[in-house]
């Protein structure tokens, strides 16, 4: 599993606690809006299988409390969840038990606990979370598009303010337009196109 935090700080080493769970600690939270659960790829969940994806505020007064975020399976490899906003000391049954949290303020933790799909299906996460249902491939490529144009037309000229320059090229703006909306189109039909 891997586990991006608010696009600045990817930990792959989650922290094995059980055979079938796993923890990412998250310094400095109270700075993070949004994190990124994914799988790395390498190991598939078994057959009927996913993982839970739990989160957990620092609560002296409340001991450890755990909020269902959602899940991730083989099918949806990775999540996005919103963590600004969760209350410490709401939530709910978890897996986790009473194991040993950092005692820091500032650091928070994120658990995934593999279980059956049909146990995922019937657990209903908080509804704060707010699970992006666009996966975060997809979700990053729709944003790099849309910064390269604004970008590029931040440049634009009409033909009237052009002045001869035989060293510098142009493009039309239409042609970064055209190709925009052609890769959002070939990425709507299938998200891996671009690895043929």
């Amino acid at each position: 599993f891997g586990c991006l935090v608010a696009g600045r700080l990817v930990q792959t080493d989650a922290q094995r606690i059980a055979s079938d769970k796993f923890v990412f600690t998250l310094p400095d939270y109270e700075h993070v809006n949004h994190v990124v659960v994914f799988m790395l790829g390498t190991s598939p969940f078994p057959a009927g299988m996913g993982g839970a994806v739990y989160f957990c505020l620092p609560d002296p007064s409340a001991g450890q409390v755990w909020q269902l975020l959602g899940f991730i399976t083989n099918e949806k490899p990775s999540a996005i969840f919103k963590i600004s906003g969760l209350n410490a000391g709401e939530g709910g049954a978890h897996p986790f038990g009473m194991m040993e949290a950092p005692q820091v303020s500032s650091v928070a933790q994120v658990g995934v606990s593999v279980e059956s799909l049909d146990l995922l299906a019937q657990q209903t996460p908080v509804s704060n979370a707010h699970v992006s249902t666009v996966d975060s491939f997809t979700l990053f490529t729709q944003k790099m598009l849309e910064s390269l144009y604004n970008f590029t037309s931040s440049f634009a000229l009409t033909q009237a303010q052009m002045t001869p320059n035989p060293s510098e090229m142009y493009v039309p703006a239409s042609s970064i337009l055209k190709w925009y909306e052609n890769f959002q189109r070939r990425m709507v039909q299938n998200p891996n196109f671009w690895k043929t």
